[in-house]
């Protein structure tokens, strides 16, 4: 199972955003999956964070550390219901529904675990995926990476 950070950028909120993928081998960080938009928010590039690492993962499966209790809620507690009452919030329409529909279904199909962590507390990994993922916003490439 790959161990993997995600984190997500836009700014300003919203603005240009980006996000990135950090897997973890026996201690060593790295950044394996970078992304961006041109008009996107902080929720919206640490959905896409999440559908990238678990995709990156796949039939191998992943634990996921994120600091983003949303996307985490969105799938541990509120997409089941969501999805049974024809993708409605109880109250109204969902949010970037493309995204949670995507990372719900890829969620369902592989093994993930997601962890939550408290973001900027200087927990080593979730700030490396918060820099990668600023760098990401700012045009950063994998092709780029030292």
């Amino acid at each position: 199972m790959k161990i993997l950070w995600t984190d997500g950028s836009a700014s300003p909120n919203p603005g240009p955003g980006g996000f990135a993928v950090i897997e973890v081998i026996d201690g060593v960080a790295k950044p394996v999956v970078l992304g961006r938009e041109k008009d996107s928010t902080n929720i919206r590039m640490e959905g896409q964070a999440m559908i990238a690492a678990i995709k990156y993962a796949g039939e191998e499966g992943c634990e996921i550390y994120s600091d983003s209790e949303f996307w985490i809620n969105v799938l541990t507690k509120w997409a089941d219901g969501w999805k049974a009452r024809g993708w409605r919030k109880s109250k109204g329409e969902i949010m970037n529904l493309e995204i949670v529909k995507e990372l719900y279904e890829l969620y369902h199909r592989y093994p993930v675990t997601l962890k939550w962590v408290r973001g900027h507390v200087g927990t080593e990994f979730n700030e490396l995926a918060d820099k990668w993922a600023n760098k990401a916003r700012e045009g950063a490439t994998l092709d780029v990476v030292c």
